[in-house]
Parts: structure tokens; C-alpha cells; sequence
């Protein structure tokens, strides 16, 4: 009987023993790093959300906190530095009610090594090509209505441009190109960008470029 016992306590120490040590070695298991030029080839190819995303907004609750709004993304990587991003953003965490739909294509510019992770880049992404608005709900066709000038009436369902025009919902002023300074970080067929800043900020310049990495999208087959 004791001899049985014996056995199982030792089985049971070591069996949990391994378990631990493979966990370990699972858990301190890196990546190859990649540089910055395996990186770009690696991102070439579709992306998209795996759900509905949530960003802290600009706009604020009547109790202070500030107000989420939330979106998808579809992106595509292409060679020369090229890319196409569509958002479409909701009334809801759950993606049933579109507010609207932003189509973008431009060019990025790598600057480099993002201290976030072994293998993050720093990125910047300016939509120089096209930067088209969609929207998706009456009450968002009012809201530009209201705080924009010089487009045709908002109608649902009906796209403008707004490339190099002053949009003041989005902060853009006439000539701007839309830039943002972000990262991007690849691991296991998903794409990394930046976590929004929690106080709502934008990456509208280099020293608000993320420092922490946002809920990632997946390589569309």
C-alpha cells in the first residue's frame, strides 16, 4: 500500500513537473524576429476584424466618461507601399446598426523598430489617393449636414469625397491628407496595429504614436 502510494505521489509529482516545464518552455518560446523589409513583404496580402471593435472616442457621456464608438476593418497590404482600408463604423457593440462607411487607399512609410514587441514596426499611413464617406444611417446624413460645408447634401447611402476638403467632424482642414502615425506587428497570420490612446487622442503626430497594441484583424484567405 505504500509502495502504491509512493508511486502515484511520484507519478503525479513529476507528471505535474513536465506539465509545468512544457508550459514554461511553451510560454518563453520567441518568435523569430523579422525585419522591417520581411515584414512588409509578410503583410502583403487581406485583413480583417475578427468581430466589432472598440475605440475610446472624443465625445463624452453626460457623467464625464468618455463615449465608445465602435467599427470593422477590412485592409488590404500591396506592394509599393500601397493600401486600401475600408471602416465601417456601428451604433452598437454588436455591428447591427452601420452608421457609416469610410473607404481610404494611400501609401505608407516605415520608420523603423516599435520597442512594443521584438519585430514591431513604426508606421505611418497617409490616405493620399482617396478618402470617400458613406453614410449608413439618417441621423449620421444630419449630423454631416449640419458641421460640414461645401459637399452635396448627405443622403444614405450615398458616397462623397473628402480627400484634401476641410471635414471638421473628422478634423481635417482644407489641403490636409489624412496621416496617422501607428505601428504594425505581426504574429501568426495576424496583424497588429496601435491601441488607441484611452483619452480619446488621435495619432495625428509622433509623439502620440501607440504604445500598446489594439485587438488584432486575420489574414482573409
Amino acid at each position: 500500500m505504500y509502495k502504491t502510494l509512493k508511486a502515484v505521489t511520484v507519478l503525479l509529482v513529476f507528471g505535474a513537473s513536465s506539465i509545468s516545464i512544457a508550459q514554461v518552455n511553451m510560454n518563453h518560446t520567441k518568435l523569430k524576429t523579422m525585419t522591417t523589409e520581411q515584414t512588409e513583404k509578410q503583410a502583403l496580402g487581406n485583413w480583417e476584424s475578427i468581430t466589432t471593435e472598440i475605440r475610446a472616442g472624443n465625445n463624452k457621456n453626460p457623467d464625464g466618461t468618455l463615449k465608445p464608438f465602435y467599427l470593422s476593418r477590412k485592409f488590404t497590404f500591396l506592394p509599393d507601399n500601397k493600401f486600401e482600408l475600408t471602416v465601417t463604423n456601428f451604433a452598437d457593440p454588436y455591428g447591427k446598426v452601420p452608421l457609416a462607411k469610410m473607404e481610404i487607399k494611400g501609401h505608407t512609410a516605415w520608420k523603423g523598430d516599435h520597442p512594443i514587441a521584438e519585430g514591431a514596426q513604426k508606421v505611418d499611413f497617409m490616405a493620399d489617393e482617396k478618402y470617400e464617406v458613406t453614410p449608413l444611417l439618417q441621423g449620421f446624413a444630419d449630423v454631416l449636414n449640419q458641421y460640414t460645408k461645401g459637399f452635396n447634401v448627405w443622403k444614405v447611402g450615398e458616397t462623397q469625397s473628402i480627400l484634401k476638403k476641410a471635414f471638421a467632424p473628422f478634423g481635417l482642414a482644407e489641403g490636409q491628407i489624412f496621416k496617422e502615425y501607428d505601428l504594425i506587428f505581426l504574429n501568426h497570420d495576424m496583424m497588429f496595429w496601435g491601441a488607441r490612446n484611452i483619452d480619446g487622442r488621435g495619432f495625428d503626430t509622433e509623439e502620440n504614436r501607440p504604445t500598446n497594441l489594439q485587438i488584432p484583424m486575420v489574414r482573409r484567405k
